[in-house]
């Protein structure tokens, strides 16, 4: 039975970009997100394109519902093999640290950290017992190095990030791969880039490069294939040191 890939938070950038790389491995597709209408469409085009491809849609803010979802894909493809994480839309936005308060914080969190964490446990059973997943998350740069200004998605993605690289140590020698993908650039093709580049113009912040979705799957892909690094930086020119 051919693997299958996960694609939670699939988009016209990267996450159709990560089906597409994995599909062309012979992996089976299934992409979640919220709107069919989008969903609909990216099944399409990777049907066009010789890749089995299937449509799940769920609210990801919703992370006591991804037990069910989790299931539903397991019903319809038997197994599955790689989990990539990446929902992040223009709905969620930057917010001074100044001006963060606990309620912004608690709207985030469940998209950014609830919701990874219990697809990670709805997984795990079938991962162990088969010794051998990979669990795949896209981080924002401000995770791993603090901007003034640019807070808010920050701190919640840094806390996710520290679970990470715990479950990392945990499962490496069960045979189970968990990789963050710590993008310093915006991303073309993606809905949340005019967002993204508006917020970083506003705060008078850095001048990230635009990545061709392409290039952070095949990170992924490599990622996944060599296994050698918890965390990897897009572009690396911008890893911060304590993290080189």
């Amino acid at each position: 039975m051919s693997k299958v890939i996960a694609v939670f938070g699939a988009g016209t950038g990267l996450g159709v970009s990560v089906a597409r790389r994995f599909g062309r491995e012979g992996f089976r597709v299934a992409l979640v997100a919220r709107r069919k209408d989008r969903l609909d469409a990216l099944v399409e085009v990777l049907t066009g394109e010789g890749i089995e491809a299937v449509a799940f849609t769920a609210d990801l803010s919703r992370p006591a519902e991804v037990p069910a979802l989790v299931e539903a894909i397991r019903d319809r493809f038997g197994r599955i093999d790689v989990v990539e994480y990446g929902p992040i839309s223009g709905d969620q936005g930057f917010t001074p640290a100044a001006e963060l308060d606990a309620a912004t914080l608690e709207g985030l969190t469940p998209l950014l950290l609830f919701t990874p964490v219990e697809v990670v446990q709805a997984v795990l059973p079938e991962w162990t017992e088969r010794g051998e997943g990979a669990f795949l998350l896209a981080l924002g740069y401000s995770a791993a190095q603090p901007m003034p200004h640019l807070s808010g998605l920050g701190p919640v993605m840094a806390a996710t990030r520290n679970y990470l690289y715990s479950l990392n140590a945990e499962l490496a020698d069960r045979g189970i791969y968990v990789g963050a993908l710590t993008i310093a650039s915006l991303i073309a093709r993606s809905e949340v880039s005019a967002a993204a580049q508006a917020a970083f113009e506003s705060a008078d912040g850095p001048h990230f490069p635009v990545t061709d979705p392409d290039d952070l799957a095949e990170d992924y892909w490599n990622m996944y294939t060599r296994r050698d690094r918890v965390e990897r930086f897009h572009p690396e020119s911008l890893t911060p040191q304590a993290a080189a």
